[in-house]
């Protein structure tokens, strides 16, 4: 197991600029419309032809939410009517279809993930409508590591209906929490009870789900130390076998909903340092793991397993113990990663219904990646997901000199090691207990497009690594 992280509030706040979350590099920003539906039948197709059949990983987005959440960066369409389910869902199948029939059968689906959105918007029966079309699509595996995941909004949702999901093979859930405050939950617009909550989650356990996380967010407005003490110790009580905790992102610029929450009831940047500090305290000594970027799990979580033996892996769909899997994205705004490729569908409705409806696979860019990317994706994977960089086996696996290749690289790096964030070893570069919690700027010095303007000209927009 790695050393959970230290905090230094000095260090964070030097280190803390914006930058990518690398859940994939490259990076979203970077892929293009060059790359269409002719390209990803081509990615599938070499896919398909490697000596050992690669497994697949299923993401569907369900993108309705019945209201706004003002914090909220995710792709959502704010609706009441649940007929919009229905003729999202009759779209959906059709891509469905159109994606199965590309991959050969030996190609087993490992892993099915349902985001959003809200993906309990759909009802019980509309539920197993979806997980039935996929079944008998796609091969699904029998294996018992096979994961089937489902975010859920607690508000919406029942242990009843936890039940019935737990009997389509759903056996892990994900819990938006956020803070119990109810001074935050108002000023985000999202209230949300404890009895409410825990009922879910208990419903889990009882229905057999293999694992529960809960998500919460610091950097909120109108949150305190004090406040999210309680909120925090109320869900250790729940005992999650996860825990993302997320720092919020202020970009209302970006995300329409955000311009519902006053500037000035959001903390201090060192006052969100300290409900940082304050989670990270609070969860190493109830005995979680630091897995990584937000992410904290029990020891014997499968996340924490995975990363002990170095099988730990990062995508869209966050943390994965799925490494050898091509990742294939339904639905609105997914992307998928399938070989050396990354495609996405439209981020809006409108073109991505288009597409369906003209008989199209509903790719509106992605990339092809080429060997130099390949080898940093790598490389970045790694850091992201075991905290080092294994010098020796990068330069055997792509016939580098690592020294050479990178000298750039590591001259952007040479700060962080004076800091103490990032140690250079025989073989290997490894982060600190320090340098875990700035993952992201290590991995920054060796990305070869930040310095480059996106595809329309305009510096991309990321949010700050703390």
């Amino acid at each position: 197991m790695l050393a959970n992280p230290t905090f230094d509030a000095d260090l964070l706040r030097r280190y803390d600029r914006p930058g990518p979350r690398y859940t994939s590099y490259p990076t979203a920003p970077q892929f293009a419309a060059a790359f269409g539906e002719a390209e990803l039948r081509e990615a599938v197709l070499a896919s398909n032809g490697d000596p050992i059949p690669r497994r697949l990983s299923l993401y569907v987005h369900v993108p309705f939410c019945l209201s706004p959440c003002f914090y909220c960066g995710c792709n959502r369409i704010i609706t009441r009517d649940k007929s919009r389910a229905g003729t999202y869902l009759a779209r959906l199948y059709r891509e469905i279809g159109l994606m199965a029939q590309l991959f050969d059968r030996d190609r087993e689906v490992i892993q099915v993930h349902l985001g959003g959105g809200t993906p309990n918007f759909l009802d019980g029966a509309q539920l197993r409508e979806l997980m039935e079309t996929l079944a008998s699509q796609f091969r699904f595996s029998n294996s018992p590591a096979r994961d089937i995941s489902i975010e859920l909004d607690p508000r919406f949702v029942s242990p009843a209906d936890i039940a019935g999901m737990a009997d389509m093979g759903f056996n892990r859930a994900s819990f938006g929490v956020q803070d119990f405050d109810p001074a935050v939950q108002e000023a985000v617009n999202r209230i949300q009870t404890v009895d409410e909550t825990r009922a879910v989650v208990d419903a889990c356990r009882a229905g057999g789900f293999r694992s529960v996380n809960i998500d919460l967010i610091y950097g909120l407005p109108k949150q305190n130390p004090e406040g999210f003490a309680r909120t925090i110790d109320t869900v250790l009580d729940m005992r999650p076998d996860r825990l993302a905790v997320y720092g919020y992102a202020h970009l209302p610029e970006m995300f329409k909903a955000q311009r519902q929450i006053q500037a000035e009831d959001l903390p201090s940047a060192q006052a969100k340092l300290g409900l940082l500090q304050l989670a990270i305290e609070k969860l190493t000594a109830a005995g979680y793991m630091y897995i990584g970027m937000d992410h904290f799990a029990l020891p014997d979580d499968d996340l924490a397993q995975a990363q002990a033996r170095g099988g730990l892996h990062r995508n869209f769909m966050g943390y994965t113990t799925h490494a050898d899997s091509d990742l294939v994205g339904l639905g609105v705004s997914a992307i998928s990663h399938i070989g050396g490729s990354f495609s996405q569908n439209p981020r809006d409705l409108p073109s991505w219904q288009i597409a369906i409806d003209e008989g199209r696979l509903p790719v509106f860019r992605g990339m092809r990646l080429d060997e130099d990317d390949l080898l940093r994706a790598d490389l970045i994977q790694q850091l992201m997901c075991q905290a080092e960089i294994p010098v020796g086996a990068l330069e055997r696996r792509y016939d580098i000199d690592f020294h050479a290749y990178f000298a750039d690289a590591l001259a952007r790096l040479k700060p962080l090691q004076d800091d103490d964030l990032v140690r250079i070893e025989p073989g290997r570069i490894s982060a600190t207990t320090q340098g875990r919690l700035l993952l992201r700027n290590i991995a920054m010095c060796f990305d070869r497009y930040l310095p480059l303007p996106d595809t329309a000209g305009a510096t991309p927009r990321f949010s700050r690594a703390i």
